[in-house]
């Protein structure tokens, strides 16, 4: 399994550990401990693991969409986890008019030489191309007249006095696998075990369960109210006082539905969060 070092890392890390693969979470350990013992882990670049996993040094691994499209690596993506969502973009200084930049040969900075090269040929551009290797944002205007960069809220942009032109695409973290890894029945099953882990961790961080006491005549339009992955579960309270009732419901709906609920005649209300929901 391959790793991605970086801005990503913790939240991969976090969900190895809700799978309960008792993962060590120290980035500076390229080779970290996994309690699973069918597997081996090592912490890569993002920008190497897509090519990686296609040539099959590591069966699976983690890395951004954008950095799948900029290697052009034969992988198959078997989830897209969601993580760290980002814009690709061409950028500005504020100041640069549209017909400026179609005027004359322009210095274009980007960690995505072929992303860049495909967007900027598409819109006709006539640039000269420079490889950057972080910190592209600090380009312009004396060191670039563009950039094509990732950014999540577009704040450092702003920061920097550049303004977007063009999105290029969007991009989060996946889970991706080599194509040989997946023909292997061994590897196969341990690989669709993981999925099936990391997709009960995903399910449960947007779920939670709601549990409350409900009166005898109000049963009805209580569970009628009730979203629920399929039915509540109801069950009679001591001596007949009324209903048990519980429900799994998406964390978003709480904000009404629980409001909702108390004025419908449910008590003794409780919320709390789930380990793994597999659905």
């Amino acid at each position: 399994m391959a790793l991605p070092k970086g801005r990503i890392f913790q939240k991969v890390a976090r969900l190895l550990n809700d799978a309960s693969l008792g993962f060590d979470t120290n980035n500076r350990q390229y080779i970290p401990h996994i309690g699973d013992p069918d597997i081996e882990a090592k912490i890569m670049k993002p920008q190497n693991i897509a090519q990686l996993i296609e040539l099959g040094s590591h069966d699976i691994g983690f890395t951004g969409y954008d950095w799948i499209v900029e290697t052009g690596a034969d992988t198959i993506e078997l989830m897209d986890l969601t993580f760290d969502p980002v814009k690709i973009v061409s950028a500005v200084p504020e100041e640069m008019g549209k017909a400026e930049l179609k005027s004359r040969k322009i210095l274009v900075a980007t960690e995505y030489e072929k992303i860049a090269t495909q967007y900027l040929q598409e819109k006709g551009f006539s640039y000269f191309l420079i490889r950057t290797f972080g910190a592209t944002e600090a380009y312009p205007p004396q060191d670039a007249d563009m950039i094509i960069d990732n950014t999540a809220t577009g704040q450092t942009l702003k920061d920097h006095k550049l303004k977007v032109v063009d999105e290029i695409m969007a991009s989060s973290t996946r889970f991706i696998a080599n194509s040989k890894a997946m023909l292997d029945g061994g590897k196969r099953e341990k690989i669709e075990e993981l999925v099936m882990l990391f997709q009960a961790v995903l399910n449960a961080r947007s779920r939670v369960m709601l549990e409350m006491n409900v009166p005898p005549d109000k049963l009805g339009e209580i569970v009628a109210a009730l979203p629920c992955m399929r039915a509540p579960t109801v069950a009679p309270l001591f001596e007949g006082q009324g209903y048990a009732v519980k429900s799994a419901v998406k964390r978003e709906e709480t904000v009404k539905l629980i409001p909702q609920l108390k004025k419908l005649g449910a008590t003794d209300i409780l919320e709390y969060e789930f380990k793994k929901v597999i659905i």
